[in-house]
């Protein structure tokens, strides 16, 4: 199952793969805000004002005549760059994107905001399109001049297990780390369930040094400053993203996080911090003449007490364990 499971845990895993690319297009620099919406209906749908789903037909190959949008909507693994402006489609959780979604919804309505005008297609029964798309107008007046919105209805054929209803607070705590993890990005959440409305804003201007503070808030930090360290290799396509603060409690908070996905069991990216943090102060405590020749290292398990930290990595192709991608 490539969403990991037919219960709840898969169902909001549709929710994830469509945010994924309005995030991608989001840090790319090509959008500022992405909505969430739990539909009154049942169904979710995601729209960002980035530069909207490529809508031209494909001039040749085994997929001319069709949009790179349906592309997109309807070939598994069709992650990756279309058309000439470089437009960029996330691979999703687990490197399969919104076909995906697509495929296990009864119903997904794309509309596409591009070039003053906005375009339109409709797809049913696990992902078949109900004609092409098609350009239905000019763009309505609603704040943004381009951008894409993609409403699913999952099918519950599929999700039989626990059903199709949304968990407002799986979402919510989802769509939080991500905008701490994305610094500056605007997500906006609300719920049109009769019963359960609601509106809630995440925007974090110090994006995982707001993170830090948030999961310190109830600790006595014995820092008032969050330590923070970050770096990108360009050519490679690789970002890290580190802050830290020590508090005055016993437990190890380190949560890394690579391309947005949470790696509860660790990985390269968090075993490599807790190697680099040991050595870098026990050779400032060695400097400092707090160690002395004589005395052993401090270990890594001591140094680490009390310690609230993000390991952040992003990465052109990670390569996770298993198919929970719990381990990087």
């Amino acid at each position: 199952m490539y969403i990991g499971s037919t219960g709840l845990a898969g169902l909001h895993h549709l929710i994830w793969e469509v945010v994924d690319n309005s995030v991608d297009e989001a840090m790319a620099g090509f959008a500022t805000r992405i909505n969430v919406t739990l539909l009154a209906d049942g169904g979710c749908r995601v729209d960002d004002d980035g530069r909207g789903f490529p809508v031209d037909p494909y001039p040749s190959g085994p997929h001319k005549g069709k949009s790179a949008a349906e592309v997109v909507l309807t070939v598994l693994h069709a992650g990756g760059k279309f058309g000439g402006e470089g437009y960029k489609v996330s691979g999703g959780l687990h490197g399969v994107g919104v076909s995906v979604v697509n495929a296990l919804s009864e119903r997904l309505l794309l509309e596409v905001d591009k070039g003053g005008r906005r375009y339109k297609q409709e797809y049913a029964k696990g992902g078949k399109p109900q004609g092409k798309i098609a350009d239905i107008g000019p763009t309505p007046a609603r704040g943004r001049t381009t951008g894409s919105s993609v409403s699913f209805w999952p099918d519950p054929t599929v999700f039989v297990a626990e059903g199709t209803e949304f968990v407002t607070r799986t979402v919510l705590e989802r769509l939080q780390t991500m905008a701490f993890l994305n610094r500056g990005l605007e997500i906006v959440f609300k719920d049109e369930r009769e019963g359960k409305e609601q509106d809630v804003t995440f925007q974090y201007k110090g994006g995982i040094v707001d993170f830090v503070k948030h999961l310190n808030q109830s600790k006595e930090a014995l820092f008032s400053k969050v330590a923070h360290y970050e770096d990108e290799d360009t050519e490679g396509g690789q970002t890290l993203d580190i802050a830290i603060q020590w508090n005055t409690g016993y437990y190890e908070g380190i949560h890394g996080y690579a391309n947005g996905i949470s790696t509860i069991e660790g990985g390269m990216h968090v075993e490599g911090f807790k190697t680099a943090l040991t050595s870098v102060v026990n050779k400032y405590a060695r400097s400092k003449n707090l160690l002395k020749e004589k005395d052993d290292n401090l270990l890594g398990e001591d140094i680490r007490e009390g310690i609230t930290a993000i390991v952040s990595v992003k990465l052109r192709e990670p390569q996770f364990e298993g198919q929970t991608k719990a381990k990087l």
